[in-house]
């Protein structure tokens, strides 16, 4: 197992420049945790600090095991997703193919997961031809499709409309349901509110609040919270 994940003081910087940090965070190994906070606060930043994607410059971010092993169990989902120059299906089944599964049996698995998020018609496409939502749901199959123990999401239902937004959420709860955990970030308070089960709200680059989710929307503890959540320019 991965979890608990302890970040202490960590920090990533740009040319000198810190872009999130000092951090520091104990999350525990159920559910969805959801980063909230201005554009500009980091939120993206901190999602690939944690999967090991951007470098560490200062801290410690521990999982129960080494991070190259941690990072073999975890997908990463982007806020564009990247098409292959394939079929929806080999898309899907390129994960499993990179890792040494056969062929014909990673396509099989990437059709099951076709059908899972209503895409079986589509299955022989180009997946550049895709509309925004058919590419989201196709980049949660592919970051699922390996079973991985915790997945990052950075805006998964950004620029999408209620009804693409609906099916991603309900994607993203039948895998919660099956023990997968979520840390995503979005700029949506209703998402937040649908899917969290704690929250770490993001300022400046720093966790300025972080809690379960119920008494941290009904009653969050700091100004600037309060006033996000309010609807409020918080910079």
């Amino acid at each position: 197992m991965l979890f608990p994940l302890n970040v202490t003081d960590a920090q990533t910087r740009r040319w000198g420049k810190i872009l999130v940090g000092p951090v520091s965070l104990h999350l525990t190994g159920a559910g969805a945790t959801v980063i909230i906070g201005p554009n500009g606060s980091g939120k993206t930043t901190l999602l690939h600090l944690l999967h090991g994607t951007a470098r560490l410059h200062a801290g410690t971010i521990a999982w129960q095991v080494p991070m190259a092993e941690a990072r073999a169990v975890q997908s990463f989902v982007f806020q564009r997703p990247v098409m292959l120059r394939r079929s929806v299906v080999d898309n899907i089944a390129y994960p499993l193919v990179i890792r040494g599964i056969r062929k014909s049996e990673a396509r099989a698995q990437a059709h099951d997961w076709v059908k899972r998020i209503g895409l079986d018609e589509m299955a022989d496409r180009p997946a550049t031809s895709l509309s925004g939502g058919e590419q989201q749901k196709l980049a949660l199959a592919r970051a699922f499709i390996t079973a991985p123990q915790v997945v990052f999401l950075d805006e998964p239902c950004a620029a999408l409309d209620g009804r693409a937004t609906a099916e991603i959420e309900a994607i993203l709860q039948e895998q919660m349901a099956q023990g997968t955990r979520l840390i995503l970030s979005t700029h949506d308070m209703g998402q937040a509110r649908r899917l969290a089960d704690e929250v770490v709200f993001l300022r400046a680059g720093q966790v300025h609040e972080t809690g379960p989710a119920t008494p941290f929307f009904s009653a969050p503890q700091t100004d600037a919270a309060h006033a996000f959540l309010n609807g409020d320019i918080v910079e």
